[in-house]
């Protein structure tokens, strides 16, 4: 079989790089047909797919750069939103430390007034207490002094009004003398 092949190439004389003309004939018909056939039907359809990715490609560059700044806008939005609670907390922060001053100051100048309240009251206690004692020793204090009086004269000094206005005396007289002595 090689044998029966080298000698058929031996036999002819052609160049082996150029076809038979009948063969170059059928082979650029047939290249001619699928060139055709590429040329009308399928090149068309490959460049319309072609253009549509492009044109997707483009959109959808295009769409990210919208989106893009969008993003970049709410994000700024987003920071002056931010600042803008900041400040606010830190007024309301102010606002609270001011009141809880003021509240403060309040309950002081209260407990204050209460606290002088209640001192005046004391005050003015101890001293009703101090003259209902002065007024009830005066009382006992001119009974024993009467009773003392009486058995030293060796009378009675029942009397009232004579009563009341000697011990009224010696009272004032005791009362000069402290005063005095002071």
């Amino acid at each position: 079989m090689i044998a029966n092949l080298v000698q058929l190439a031996a036999e002819e004389e052609q160049s082996p790089l150029v076809p038979p003309g009948p063969e170059l004939l059928v082979g650029t018909i047939a290249f001619a047909i699928v060139f055709f056939f590429l040329a009308k039907k399928l090149l068309p359809n490959i460049n319309r797919v072609l253009e549509e990715r492009r044109e997707a490609i483009e959109g959808g560059m295009e769409k990210a750069e919208a989106a893009k700044i969008e993003a970049e806008s709410v994000l700024e939005q987003y920071k002056a939103q931010l600042a803008e609670a900041r400040h606010e907390a830190a007024r309301l922060r102010q606002e609270a430390t001011e009141q809880g001053t003021a509240i403060i100051q309040e309950m002081k100048a209260e407990g204050q007034r209460q606290r002088e309240e209640i001192i005046a009251a004391g005050h003015a206690q101890i001293e009703a207490d101090r003259k209902a004692a002065a007024a009830a020793l005066r009382q006992d204090v001119g009974q024993l002094a009467t009773a003392l009086a009486g058995k030293l004269v060796g009378e009675s000094l029942e009397d009232h009004a004579r009563q009341s206005r000697t011990i009224d005396r010696f009272l004032d007289d005791l009362e000069e003398k402290a005063e005095a002595a002071r």
